[in-house]
């Protein structure tokens, strides 16, 4: 049974890869993925804000009491000896790639220029074999057009793959007035892979303290349908490899991703839930369903399934809707 498939020019064992989470903070774990099966490993994110908070930070403590006393200036140590900002992150990459044998995907999570070409830059001199642009914004200013944020995004993409030699994929989200032509320019301005799709973790209220909290849910397998119909409809429309992300907890799921037209099938929810081992569960359990199946290969599986190759290319779009409806059991409530 073949289960190699290639991904960002990178030939990988099987279609398994863990996404961007807390699980890569630790080397240990790494090791365990790359012993489960793992093909590769996106790290964990080096966050915009965390660049910024932590040299405003640093810089304030330096400067506390200079005002005063100046001559105490000669004892600070030079901002040089500490580790701020990416430089933890970096030596953690350079450590991991020490460690295991498989691809390590750097991963940046930002929405303006900020430091991202020189974090991108350093991630890459690291020893990153490819990096991952994670674009979480959620924009809220009414006065922003569509077309300037998809600007801003491809400016990023542009500026970034213009000073790296790696390969560069980019996590987008789904809210795009029309996710097909901006996932082409996105093809169009060098994106080696596009990774669908980025959840965004809906804040809460706190009735007791009137204060707006983080709320992490961890996703289902019903997730999985959003990023499977646009990687179906987008299959032979990009030159950009296909990563889905989100919702990916059984074998079944990553065969259907394939089906769709994946090159890869990325997880996270049902690492976190079932711990790294479920890596081994996922691949015994596709390697299984392929044989009795009568599938030799994940190339035969892939884009069988796709808005391209399906009998019925109208089962993406609007045409479905219909069906469905027509489909619920509305006699028996």
């Amino acid at each position: 049974m073949n289960l190699t498939t290639r991904y960002l020019g990178f030939k990988l064992r099987t279609p398994l890869v863990p996404s961007a989470s807390p699980l890569s903070e630790k080397i240990d774990n790494i090791k365990r993925m790359e012993d489960a099966g793992a093909a590769a490993v996106v790290f964990h994110s080096l966050f915009e804000e965390q660049v910024r908070r932590d040299h405003h930070e640093l810089q304030y403590y330096l400067d506390q009491g200079t005002e005063s006393y100046a001559e105490s200036l000669t004892y600070f140590p030079d901002r040089a000896e500490f580790k701020v900002g990416p430089e933890a992150y970096l030596e953690h990459i350079a450590q991991a790639k020490a460690a295991v044998d498989i691809p390590v995907i750097g991963s940046l999570n930002g929405s303006t220029f900020g430091g991202w070409i020189a974090c991108a830059r350093q991630i890459e001199e690291a020893g990153a074999d490819a990096l991952e642009l994670n674009i979480y914004s959620v924009p809220s200013d009414p006065d922003i057009s569509a077309e300037d944020i998809e600007t801003n995004y491809l400016s990023i993409l542009a500026a970034i793959k213009a000073q790296l030699k790696i390969p560069v994929a980019v996590k987008l989200s789904p809210f795009f007035t029309n996710f097909a032509r901006f996932a082409r320019r996105a093809d169009r301005e060098g994106a080696d892979a596009l990774v669908l799709f980025n959840r965004f973790y809906q804040p809460d209220i706190e009735l007791e303290t009137l204060e707006i909290s983080p709320n992490v849910l961890l996703s289902t397998p019903m997730a999985m349908r959003l990023p499977m119909r646009w990687i179906a409809m987008l299959y032979g429309r990009v030159g950009a490899n296909l990563a889905a992300t989100s919702g990916i907890h059984r074998a079944t799921d990553a065969l259907k991703m394939l089906m769709a037209g994946a090159d890869v099938t990325m997880l996270c929810s049902s690492l976190l839930r079932r711990g790294i081992e479920h890596i081994r569960v996922i691949e015994r359990e596709m390697r299984e369903w392929m044989e009795e199946h009568e599938y030799e290969s994940v190339e035969q599986l892939k884009g069988s399934m796709s808005q391209k190759n399906c009998p019925d290319p109208r089962a993406f779009e609007r045409a479905q809707y219909m069906r469905a409806l027509q489909t619920y059991p509305a006699a028996e409530i």
